[in-house]
């Protein structure tokens, strides 16, 4: 970690503090009631609790702010997971007494839809000494203070890796307690990187490289896995009803599809296949026995650069040309980082009241 670079921002973040005391103890305020709430939960507690407790539970985190319809979500994840089988797994997660990397790798596989953001949230409430908010945020400052090895993809995720931000967490943390700070759990660790840092990491931090890791065809088949999830969250997050691995006729799963009811007239539908190696034939094969669906409107591959050329070269003359869409890879995640963005702070000006 490069001090140098952390040293002036914390002393900046000190010295507003106080001339902003207003504004930071209101949101200090905010922040422990969060943590008030989630802390009156014990493992017994969160095991017995109903549907409407868990839609309260999941509800009030920051992570769920890119979504307008939080019990669509809150509801399809019980539907996925199992209530019981989610309550079980979460309980482990933040209860559990193995280390938190065989508990966090535990969670990640054992349960669909609650991602990173939203584990390492729960679990910075219920131990703020210990565990921090773990996102694209964090990745962003610590990639600023030069911290190597900061994951660009959710399969880098991982227990280990979580365990490493929290242990570098816990360095500003000591920080920020060595030069006055009245408070340096992992929440005020948090909101000083959110508040202070950030903004230094977003206009300063480089471009990040490839790493060697993501380059080896072994990590492909993660990275196909991650752009489809990517594909499926931003058609959600665009409206339509999106999911992946469907199924369009027999001996045909193409990736994700997005839906759109027309009223009673019927739907619109969207496919899309990923290519991340290999050959290309099953996927012009899967996107040609796509469009003999009336009612799919365009059909899209999404791959690098180098992929897509080669798809569109040999596509002509099997796929009508009018239909095929082509999305790089790269792009996919970008517009996913955006749009995520673009709702977190739509959905904070509450322009849309909470139904029953």
């Amino acid at each position: 970690m490069n001090y140098e670079k952390l040293k002036p921002v914390i002393r900046q973040f000190l010295t507003e503090k106080k001339s902003k005391s207003e504004l930071y103890d209101d949101n200090y305020k905010e922040r422990q009631k969060r943590k008030a709430f989630y802390q009156s939960y014990t493992r017994e507690k969160l095991l017995h609790m109903k549907e409407e407790d868990f839609y309260e539970y999941i509800s009030q985190l920051w992570s769920m702010l890119i979504w307008g319809n939080k019990q669509y979500i809150v509801d399809k994840l019980i539907q996925d997971n199992g209530f019981g089988h989610l309550k079980e797994h979460l309980a482990a997660l933040l209860y559990g007494e193995e280390r938190i990397e065989k508990r966090w790798d535990v969670f990640l596989k054992a349960v669909k839809g609650l991602g990173p953001a939203t584990m390492s949230e729960l679990l910075t409430y219920v131990d703020p000494d210990k565990y921090i908010i773990f996102n694209k945020n964090t990745i962003t400052c610590f990639t600023y203070l030069e911290i190597e090895g900061m994951p660009k993809y959710n399969y880098q995720y991982t227990g280990k890796k979580y365990a490493e931000v929290c242990a570098i967490a816990k360095e500003i943390s000591e920080m920020l307690r060595k030069n006055g700070a009245q408070e340096w759990d992992m929440l005020a660790v948090d909101y000083f990187m959110w508040d202070e840092l950030l903004p230094y990491a977003e206009k300063k931090i480089p471009e990040r490289r490839q790493t060697e890791e993501e380059k080896d065809s072994s990590s492909k088949k993660s990275i196909h896995d991650e752009i489809k999830e990517k594909l499926v969250i931003i058609g959600e997050l665009l409206g339509f009803e999106s999911k992946s691995e469907v199924k369009i006729m027999t001996g045909a799963i193409v990736d994700a599809v997005w839906e759109a009811k027309i009223g009673n007239m019927g739907k619109a539908i969207y496919v899309f296949e990923v290519q991340s190696k290999g050959s290309i034939d099953s996927l012009i094969l899967n996107l040609k026995k796509a469009q003999s669906n009336a009612a799919v409107q365009a059909v899209v591959a999404v791959a690098d650069e180098e992929q897509l050329t080669k798809i569109i070269r040999e596509s002509k003359g099997v796929i009508d040309e009018k239909s095929l869409r082509t999305w790089e890879a790269e792009d996919v995640l970008a517009v996913h980082d955006a749009l995520v963005r673009a709702h977190e702070s739509i959905n904070k000006l509450e322009l849309v009241p909470k139904s029953f």
